[in-house]
């Protein structure tokens, strides 16, 4: 009696080790694999491994095919932009994709042109008012999702935002002094949770404040990127809406809207960028 009381003992002793050691094993393959993927101190991940704002960027970067637009010399495109009801700029943007020189034909015939050094107005006595702001502002925005890595660039990774009721990711991108015309801008981004594309980006215009960016600061606003269309199989949204902007809010009064058309790549800029003659140059 006593060895059929013991055998069942010893079995039920014998499964409950085997469970033991094969519930210690899983543990040991979890905390194995937690310590091959620590954290860095930058925020990366593993040994080597982009930081979390490296990734973030290198996301956009892909999704936007950035390496497929810079293979490309060119790119123009006509822009419509209204703001506050107002018609602010119809026109044909060119520009060369890696931004270094940009020419604006408006409608009333006038030109923008820079050559990478300097602003040509022509003709001459056309006028003059926010011209400097217009060859580099909307070629920014078009260009944005390629410009993220440029040098004196400055990423910080932020909390989740909503947009369109879908939780975004967002990352803050400052600048380095000297970087640029508007050094003291920063931008909010926010990225599609699934196509890691850029949706939208809060910001201050800091151009011409000679360093007091307390009005912008008060003042955000935000671009919203739409109706995406594909060109040569690249993303380009041709529609963009531009908001009021709070931290705690996200976007609040429509303020305007831009239509892109007749988006074409070039291969050649040719005599593109050159000063046409009867110009003068924008300080």
């Amino acid at each position: 009696m006593k060895s059929i009381l013991i055998l069942p003992l010893i079995v039920s002793i014998l499964i409950s080790c085997n469970q033991n050691k094969k519930e210690e094993t899983t543990d040991k393959n979890i905390d194995t694999e937690t310590e091959m993927i620590p954290v860095e101190s930058d925020g990366g991940i593993g040994d080597g491994a982009l930081s979390l704002s490296d990734h973030f960027i290198k996301s956009i970067e892909k999704a936007h095919k950035k390496e497929e637009f810079l293979a490309h010399k060119a790119v123009s495109f006509h822009i419509s932009i209204i703001f506050n009801g107002k018609e602010h700029l119809d026109g044909k943007v060119t520009m060369l994709t890696n931004s270094s020189k940009i020419r604006i034909d408006k409608k009333d015939g006038s030109k923008l042109i820079y050559n990478g050094e300097n602003i040509y107005l022509c003709p001459a006595d056309a006028n003059d008012k926010g011209a400097r702001f217009d060859m580099f502002t909307w070629t920014y925005f078009f260009g944005l999702p390629y410009k993220l890595s440029d040098p004196g660039t400055k990423l910080e990774m932020q909390g989740d935002r909503m947009l369109d009721n879908k939780t975004h990711s967002t990352a803050r991108l400052t600048f380095e002094p000297g970087t640029g015309d508007a050094p003291d801008d920063w931008y909010i981004l926010y990225t599609d949770p699934i196509a890691k594309s850029l949706q939208a980006a809060a910001y201050i215009v800091t151009f011409g404040s000679d360093g007091d960016t307390s009005k912008a600061e008060t003042d955000p606003h935000a671009i919203h990127y739409k109706e995406f269309t594909k060109i040569d199989n690249i993303p380009f949204a041709s529609k963009w809406e531009f908001y009021g902007w709070t931290s705690d809010n996200g976007m609040t009064d429509k303020l305007g809207e831009a239509i892109l058309k007749d988006i074409t790549f070039l291969e050649s800029e040719e005599k593109l960028f050159e000063d046409p003659g009867n110009s003068k140059i924008i300080d």
